[in-house]
């Protein structure tokens, strides 16, 4: 991104040589600046910000699946059930086991308020009612272990398994990907960490979509052991998990110098780079100059060019070094 583009004069130059002749000649008026501005692009991937692949805490037969590849769900949504016969009568069990305990323990409290029993029997009474409070909360959790829910929005991108198939708990039966939020995760060299903010909204180009996606947050470690490090941006507006991301970071980085077209660079002897400009007495003087940074057809450099001075554009192949203009 250019913070100055150079001013283009188009003059009648007539060059004094052995014959006079005349000829049309482009020349840019040169303007010093302090810093500029550098555009790097940094290619990323689209993740959904969740993705979970789902199984039953515990084993059992896989009574029914009520989903299918594609399918969008709801958060609490029940995905798939297994045959819960058997948790089902443990649970039955175990509440009439509790009301029974609740039931004795509010006689116990009645009969100790008249003196009938003990402490001692009361607070026996008392641990009953707990023990079977604490195993009807247990098979409670068992049963609904049965029942495979949706821990958030989203869609199914893969199933595992089938109706009917018997199962150890942890086995995943289906994957889910968040339908609401996706991340960009791009490597980004360690020397360009430092130009980012975490909160700071980012350019990004998906597909023939411009957005911006903010920085969440840096991985700690380089991927790989490459000199590059994680960083993760977050969006407002969904895209396809999968698709190619392309962050586009602009930096200001101090440095004295002017922008100048690539074609008016002349290289010269062992690599250095020449520019050809009209000093104050007319005469085509060559100035060397260090490139610095490059961005389309323009080049950042700094060397002897001053403020003022006129950059013949074309450099040697427009004009010879030593020779008079007349303006």
């Amino acid at each position: 991104m250019l913070n100055y583009i150079p001013t283009r004069l188009n003059l009648f130059l007539s060059i004094l040589i052995f014959n006079t002749y005349a000829f049309s000649l482009e020349i840019l008026e040169v303007k010093m600046l302090d810093s500029y501005k550098i555009t790097r692009n940094f290619p990323g991937k689209l993740l959904p910000s969740e993705q979970s692949k789902l199984a039953f805490e515990i084993p059992g037969k896989i009574n029914i699946i009520n989903v299918d590849i594609g399918d969008v769900v709801k958060k609490g949504e029940i995905l798939a059930e297994l045959d819960n016969r058997e948790a089902a009568a443990q649970l039955n069990q175990a509440k009439a086991k509790y009301e029974l305990a609740t039931q004795l323990l509010t006689r116990y409290k009645d009969l100790r308020s008249q003196g009938h029993i003990s402490i001692q029997d009361l607070d026996n009474a008392n641990s009953e009612e707990l023990i079977a409070k604490s195993q009807y909360d247990f098979y409670k959790v068992k049963y609904e272990q049965t029942k495979l829910i949706a821990p958030f929005d989203g869609f199914i991108q893969n199933r595992f398994l089938d109706t009917g198939s018997v199962i150890n708990g942890g086995v995943p039966i289906i994957e889910i990907l968040d339908s609401k939020n996706v991340e960009a995760h791009v490597s980004i060299p360690v020397s360009y960490i430092d130009k980012l903010k975490i909160g700071n909204k980012y350019s990004f180009k998906i597909g023939n979509k411009q957005s911006e996606g903010s920085l969440e947050r840096l991985a700690p470690m380089t991927p790989g052991g490459s000199d590059n490090r994680l960083a993760i941006f977050n969006f407002d507006t969904f895209f396809n998990p999968g698709s190619i991301a392309e962050l586009k970071i602009s930096m200001t980085m101090k440095g004295r110098g002017t922008w100048v077209p690539i074609k008016s660079l002349s290289q010269s002897e062992q690599g250095i780079w020449a520019i050809f400009t009209i000093n104050q007495d007319r005469i085509v003087v060559r100035d060397l100059v260090d490139i610095i940074y490059f961005e389309g057809e323009y080049a950042y450099v700094n060397g002897t060019l001053k403020n003022g001075d006129l950059i013949i554009l074309g450099g040697a192949q427009k004009i010879i070094e030593g020779k008079l203009i007349n303006l």
